[in-house]
């Protein structure tokens, strides 16, 4: 979709969403937008970069922005890009996978007053899509104590699972916004860093800042995620071994009585044949080894 044209405090913005295949043509043909710059926009699998093409006078940017996956049991996020091109004065934002906080930001950017250059636009539209990390974070913190809590008690499955798409979302943002802030770092030394004024430059900065405090949560919640995951993953193999453990000595007592009566219970001339009670002798013996083997694995502590 391409809305129309929005006259703003010094510029126009042309807000587009999930463009198809006739309104990318649209675009290149009434405004002269580049087939190159139109498949970095459309791509969702674009990592955070900045593209300056002087010979069109045009300016990419594109940042990653939290993106929650449909028809999955458990919440489960990834990352999709955003696009924000400059294209010979005038603004246009790319939001190809129909987010609402995505529209909503530019939305609030746009009714600023203060907003008076395509480049202070986008700067405090990126400070709000940077923060849209922030929710998702916190709701990922409160699963990760409820899930906590249950698999102390009881480490199902279900529970395991839920814990690793925790894992996944988080590895996910880590990596979003690890390339939004190698782009944030990148930016002064370009050509929309160096033509910024003092307090676009600013503006940058507090993202820049806002960037990396949302890194330190999502570093900080990975970390506890893991060594919440690992933790779990030594108990089960803990488990497991104590589990394997007792099947082995419980077959090998059990081999004991199928030995002895198995011997006494061959076709040839033997002990005892002629002694009414031997079958309790034959028993008794199979419990005597059977306590004489488990004291013996007592013994050597593998009791």
């Amino acid at each position: 979709m391409i809305k129309p044209t929005k006259q703003l405090n010094g510029f126009d913005w042309v807000e587009t969403t999930a463009l198809t295949a006739d309104e990318q043509q649209t675009l290149m043909a009434e405004y002269g937008i580049t087939d190159d710059i139109i498949t970095y926009v459309t791509d969702k699998d674009e990592t955070a970069n900045y593209v300056y093409d002087p010979a069109n006078n045009q300016q990419l940017m594109i940042v990653l922005v939290p993106y929650q996956l449909k028809n999955t049991q458990a919440p489960r996020y990834i990352t999709r890009p955003v696009g924000f091109l400059i294209h010979q004065g005038v603004l246009f934002t790319f939001n190809e996978s129909r987010l609402n906080f995505v529209d909503a930001a530019f939305q609030k950017t746009a009714a600023d007053p203060d907003i008076t250059t395509t480049s202070a636009f986008i700067l405090e539209s990126m400070f709000d899509l940077v923060d849209s990390y922030i929710p998702i974070v916190k709701f990922v913190t409160k699963q990760r104590n409820q899930l906590d809590k249950m698999l102390n008690k009881d480490a199902k499955n279900t529970n395991l699972v839920a814990l690793s798409y925790l894992g996944q979302t988080l590895t996910f943002f880590n990596s979003g916004v690890e390339s939004n802030n190698d782009l944030f770092t990148r930016i002064p030394r370009t050509y929309f860093g160096v033509n910024n004024s003092s307090i676009e430059n600013d503006l940058l900065e507090d993202v820049s800042i806002e960037s990396d405090q949302v890194q330190h949560m999502i570093e900080n919640e990975e970390q506890v995620v893991n060594r919440i995951t690992d933790t779990f993953d030594s108990i089960i193999n803990n488990n497991l071994n104590d589990t394997m453990k007792f099947l082995t000595i419980w077959s090998l007592t059990m081999a004991v009585p199928t030995i002895v009566t198995g011997f006494f219970g061959m076709n040839v001339k033997l002990p005892l044949e002629s002694f009414n009670l031997a079958w309790i002798m034959v028993i008794v013996l199979s419990i005597g080894l059977i306590a004489w083997l488990l004291l013996v694995f007592k013994m050597h502590h593998r009791l």
